[in-house]
């Protein structure tokens, strides 16, 4: 079931921030920070599932396991990548009702041709504006809790300007979508040009070393913003310490003179895994045999 705290902030009108999740890991950490809505990203939900590319290998069947073990797994809102919704308007619909079922609480589906890529990576093509606005539709129609909202993206902007990505996101809107999600934008100004005229809320997503500019949330919330999510820092951040990790055990052999700041610990990580829980519970109902 979709939380209704993610839906009641922003009609409060809260600007949301959203760091990206895409293990359980993450997660957990994430979940524990005070975060009003995690993001489970789809680049590194693929990168730490399959190992490969986020280049429209993953399917429906991959996705909407791990995009259920998230929202499980957490308390706090889980906004989840839905890709291109995993093929026409009938697995729209099927993908809508899954993820729903799955317990995340929004569902992100964009209009790029399959097989997808990354939004900030080169080589992408969308499909006719008409095509993804019946998508809309029937993802709309779809739900059964009115609190599990529909993200609609459009990538037109790189390959086709700003302006049919800007008429993209109206038509997205009036065909149902609750937020609206022009990817990609250039510059802080033609952000600034999408919060003036779509009358929708609005999600930025803020890639390190991508395309768009990464902007203050104050920023982004005056030029008409609702949400920004950061999918990349968290799997950008991990891959550079454990770079440095496994750079250092190579070049000494061992890693007892790793610097403390490269390690969370050990008894730490053991109570953010919830082996507390565990002893706890052995301690009841565990009994020494004889």
């Amino acid at each position: 079931m979709a939380d209704p705290a993610l839906k009641a902030a922003l009609d409060a009108g809260r600007f949301i921030v959203a760091p990206g999740i895409f293990d359980m890991i993450s997660a957990r950490l994430a979940d524990g920070m005070g975060f009003s809505a995690l993001y489970a990203t789809g680049y590194g939900t693929v990168a730490s599932h399959l190992g490969v590319p986020d280049a429209g290998v993953a399917t429906y069947t991959d996705m909407v396991g791990r995009m259920s073990r998230f929202a499980q797994g957490c308390r706090t809102p889980v906004i989840a990548d839905a890709d291109t919704g995993y093929g026409g308007l009938l697995n729209i619909r099927s993908t809508v009702m899954g993820y729903e079922a799955a317990g995340v609480t929004a569902i992100q589906i964009e209009d790029q041709e399959v097989p997808k890529k990354c939004g900030h990576t080169p080589g992408r093509r969308v499909i006719p504006a008409k095509e993804m606005a019946l998508k809309v539709e029937v993802a709309a129609e779809a739900r059964r809790d009115p609190n599990f909202l529909i993200i609609a993206r459009t990538d037109a902007r790189t390959g086709l300007g700003l302006d049919e990505a800007i008429g993209r996101g109206k038509l997205y809107r009036r065909a149902g979508a609750d937020i609206v999600f022009i990817e990609s934008p250039e510059t802080e100004d033609e952000m600034k040009r999408i919060g003036q005229e779509i009358d929708a809320l609005l999600l930025a997503n803020n890639v390190e070393g991508g395309r768009t500019p990464i902007l203050p949330a104050e920023t982004l919330k005056s030029y008409g913003y609702n949400i920004a999510i950061y999918p990349a820092v968290g799997f950008l951040s991990m891959a550079a310490a454990l770079e440095r990790a496994y750079g250092h055990l190579l070049a000494y052999g061992d890693s007892k003179a790793l610097p403390a700041r490269d390690s969370y610990g050990f008894d730490r990580m053991n109570t953010l895994m919830g082996f507390p829980e565990v002893w706890e519970f052995e301690k009841r109902w565990v009994r020494e045999e004889g």
